[in-house]
């Protein structure tokens, strides 16, 4: 995609992200009914049926972002140790700056969470962090290695579909999370978009500053 074109996806999502926050806090009526709406709705399912809370928490917990931070150690280290410093790059600040941007941009709203969550969660509501951080978590390792699964490995036809598999598991795992924040009543719908745009905006960054590109490793491998 020309830097143009991500240049302008960027903005846009920018603007989606501020309109979000406006809503909340202006308590625009088409926001506060699509967010109550869910809310309502994964409240009464919860309450009829005991596995509810556990799966989505078991979710949230299995993918919390700052369990994620602590293991892209292993692949950070890797590619130091390999001299492919912009992977390392890469993967260090989008990962690890997420979780300073998903702080900063929590007391900056301070939007209190739904009186109706369902298990414990503190901070501020918006954006939703695990929203935010594991769309960037699960963006950097695509984008680090989903190239592995190429024609060198697999073949041409069988890495196209395994790449898109992989890819596709990730958007999967990434959507579920967003869905358990819900689901538990922790975050309003609004948080979790609002989580998704800022953490692709934060990526997009980047990736720009560092892309992790097959030309950059190779280039740096050969120092």
């Amino acid at each position: 995609m020309p830097p143009a074109s991500r240049c302008g996806l960027g903005l846009v999502a920018l603007v989606l992200y501020g309109l979000l926050w406006t809503g909340w806090s202006q308590e625009w009526p088409w926001v506060e009914k699509i967010d109550d709406g869910a809310l309502d709705y994964f409240l009464a399912l919860a309450l009829s049926h005991g596995w509810w809370v556990p799966l989505w928490d078991g979710l949230s917990t299995v993918f919390a972002p700052g369990l994620w931070r602590l293991l892209i150690v292993l692949p950070v280290l890797w590619e130091c140790w390999r001299h492919r410093y912009r992977v390392a790059a890469f993967l260090a600040l989008s990962v690890w700056g997420s979780g300073l941007l998903s702080m900063s941009a929590k007391a900056v709203a301070d939007r209190h969470r739904p009186f109706t969550q369902l298990v414990e969660a503190d901070g501020s509501s918006f954006p939703s962090g695990h929203a935010l951080g594991m769309l960037v978590v699960i963006g950097a390792l695509l984008l680090a290695y989903s190239r592995l699964l190429g024609p060198r490995l697999l073949g041409s036809r069988l890495g196209a579909r395994a790449r898109w598999a992989v890819i596709g598991a990730g958007i999967i795992v990434v959507a579920l999370v967003g869905i358990a924040r819900v689901a538990l009543n922790v975050h309003h719908p609004s948080d979790v978009l609002a989580g998704w745009l800022l953490g692709a905006v934060w990526l997009g960054a980047c990736a720009w500053l560092f892309p992790p590109n097959q030309r950059g490793r190779k280039t740096e491998s050969t120092r």
